[in-house]
C-alpha cells in the first residue's frame, strides 16, 4: 500500500504515520517526492483496508499497489530516481552515464593505465572486478582486498568513483569499506541472503539481471534491496541465454523501455557482457544510448588478448574514446549528453 500525504502536511503529520504503519508491525518507507511525500508500506501479508490510514492528519488518500513489487514500482514513485555514484547523478534527466574499466583487476599497473585512458576518453565511473566468480574453479579469482586498494589508488589519481562486485556477505563488507558503488552480479541476483545484506549497506548497488531472469524477476531483486533501505539502487542488464549461438549472450535492450515504464529506478546498459565480441560493443552501445538506457559499462583493458579474464568483449583504450565519441553523438540526436 502506498500512503500519500497532503502537500501541505507537516514534518510531525509523516512521523505520526510513519508511526501507525510501524505500530501495526509492518514496515514503513517515506519517499519524499517533488510536491508532496509518500509512504510505501510493506510486511503485510494480506490487502490492508485503506482506510486504516485515510483518517489520519495529513493523509490526502492510501492506494493498494497492484505490483508483487512495490517500491520499485512507479505505483509507489512516479518520479525518476536519481542516483548519485560519487557525485555522478545516475539517472540525471538527459545525461548518460559511461562507466569504463577492466573485468578483472590483474596489477597496479594494468589497473592504473586503463583507469587514465578512460578518463581521458571521457568516462564518469571506474569500474573493476577485485573478487571475481568464474564458471571454472581453476579460472583467475581476481586479487580481493588487493585489488581493492589499487582500486582506490586510481580514484584518487583520476578522480573516477569506482564500481566493483561483491560475491558474497564477506566480500561485500570490504567493498563497502572500499568503493563508491557495490555491484551485485547476474549469477548472485537472486542470492537472497546477499541482496538483504546490500540492502543493509551504506552504498548505492548496481543490480546486474540474471542469465535468464524474467522482467518481474529482476525487480523482486530489487525489492530485495528497497526493502531493507536502501534505495540508491541502478539496475543493469547484460544479455540473457537465449538459443542463439552468434554472441556470448542476447543483450535484451527491449528490458529498457519496459523498465522505465514499469519502475522509477535508473538502468544502464552493458554490452560488453551481452555480446561476448569486442566488434560488437560499440554499436550495441548506440543503441542502448537511443532506446533511453541511463548509460553504459564497458570493459577495456589495454592488452585484451592477455587479459586473464573476459578478453575477447574487452577493447582497448583507443576504441573505447572512439566509442565515447560515438555516443557522444547518438546523445546529441535524441536531445541527451554525456
Amino acid at each position: 500500500m502506498l500512503v500519500v500525504m497532503r502537500q501541505d502536511a507537516t514534518a510531525e503529520e509523516t512521523r505520526g504515520v510513519l508511526a501507525a504503519v510501524e505500530s501495526r508491525g509492518l514496515k514503513a518507507h517515506s519517499i519524499p517526492g517533488a510536491q508532496r511525500t509518500a509512504i510505501g508500506i510493506t510486511g503485510n501479508p494480506g490487502p490492508l483496508d485503506p482506510a486504516l490510514f485515510e483518517s489520519l492528519p495529513g493523509v490526502w488518500e492510501a492506494i493498494p499497489v497492484s505490483h508483487p513489487y512495490k517500491l520499485v514500482s512507479r505505483e509507489v514513485k512516479p518520479d525518476d530516481s536519481i542516483v548519485p555514484i560519487g557525485g555522478v547523478p545516475v539517472g540525471a534527466p538527459g545525461f548518460v552515464v559511461v562507466v569504463g574499466g577492466p573485468c578483472a583487476v590483474e596489477s597496479r599497473e594494468q589497473t592504473l593505465t586503463i583507469a587514465a585512458g578512460v578518463k581521458a576518453a571521457g568516462a564518469h565511473l571506474l569500474r573493476g572486478g577485485a573478487f571475481k566468480p568464474r564458471t571454472s574453479p581453476y579460472a583467475f579469482q581476481g586479487l580481493g582486498e588487493e585489488g581493492l586498494r589499487i582500486l582506490s589508488e586510481a580514484r584518487d589519481l583520476t578522480g573516477l568513483p569506482i564500481v566493483t562486485e561483491a560475491v558474497d556477505e564477506a566480500s561485500l563488507d570490504l567493498v563497502e569499506r572500499y568503493a563508491d558503488a557495490i555491484q551485485i552480479g547476474a549469477r548472485n541476483m537472486q542470492n537472497f541472503s546477499l541482496l538483504k545484506r546490500a540492502g543493509r549497506a551504506r552504498k548505492p548497488i548496481v543490480l546486474k539481471r540474471g542469465l535468464s531472469a524474467t522482467l518481474e524477476e529482476f525487480l523482486m531483486s530489487a525489492e530485495y534491496i528497497l526493502s531493507e533501505g536502501n534505495y540508491a539502487v541502478v539496475l543493469c542488464e547484460r544479455g540473457v541465454r537465449t538459443f542463439a549461438d552468434h554472441s556470448r549472450n542476447t543483450l535484451d535492450l527491449t528490458v529498457v523501455p519496459a523498465v522505465k515504464q514499469l519502475s522509477h529506478l535508473p538502468i544502464l546498459v552493458d554490452p560488453s557482457h551481452g555480446t561476448g565480441r569486442r566488434d560488437r560493443v560499440a554499436a550495441l552501445s548506440r543503441a542502448a544510448v537511443a532506446v533511453g538506457a541511463d548509460g553504459v559499462m564497458i570493459e577495456v583493458h589495454d592488452h585484451p588478448d592477455r587479459a586473464l579474464s573476459d578478453g575477447p568483449q574487452s577493447i582497448t583504450p583507443e576504441m573505447f574514446a572512439q566509442l565515447v565519441g560515438g555516443l557522444k553523438k547518438v546523445a546529441a540526436a535524441i536531445d541527451r549528453a554525456l
